[in-house]
């Protein structure tokens, strides 16, 4: 399916279902997880730990509360904070598991930020492009309008030539 790149804060995002990059017991720290944390009031990181926890690239919804969506998906690509490192299959499942999280709710729109890169400690590079490997493979139902998000210049940068490089 197609896709594109933008660069932002996810938090401020308008989607049906924005993803938090999350570990396995989906407990909301840093990161991606913090800006949606605080973006979406301590109902939203109270809900996730209620929700976990999860498998290693399993997905938890959750309402996204005061965030301009209707739902949160919390895809654990890495495991407990500490506990590890994401992995390229903990990566990849987690993203096909947001992406059918999204598309059984019915969802149109989602933002989905780098999986298991940064604090999970997973290469950025190849990452995005097991991320949009699996977005492009993706026959959705009912999603049209898929996000790759990068807050950084640099990892920006990085989501828009890898994910050029997968579209072709």
């Amino acid at each position: 399916m197609e896709f594109s790149t933008i660069q932002g804060d996810i938090a401020a995002e308008s989607a049906d279902a924005l993803v938090n990059a999350a570990g396995t017991s989906l407990r909301m720290g840093s990161g991606v997880a913090g800006a949606l944390r605080r973006g979406g009031g301590e109902a939203l990181g109270d809900a996730a730990v209620a929700a976990g926890p999860v498998d290693l690239g399993g997905v938890a919804v959750t309402d996204a509360f005061d965030l301009d969506a209707d739902y949160v998906i919390h895809a654990a690509a890495m495991p407990h904070y500490g506990d590890g490192r994401a992995t390229a299959e903990s990566i990849r499942d987690a993203a096909r598991n947001a992406l059918e999280a999204a598309d059984e709710r019915g969802c149109a729109s989602l933002v989905m930020p780098a999986l298991g890169c940064g604090v999970a400690g997973f290469d950025l590079a190849e990452g995005a492009r097991i991320i949009a490997e699996v977005i492009d493979a993706y026959e959705p139902t009912h999603l049209r309008d898929v996000r790759l998000i990068a807050y950084s210049d640099g990892e920006f940068e990085t989501l828009q030539r890898v994910a050029d490089s997968v579209r072709g």
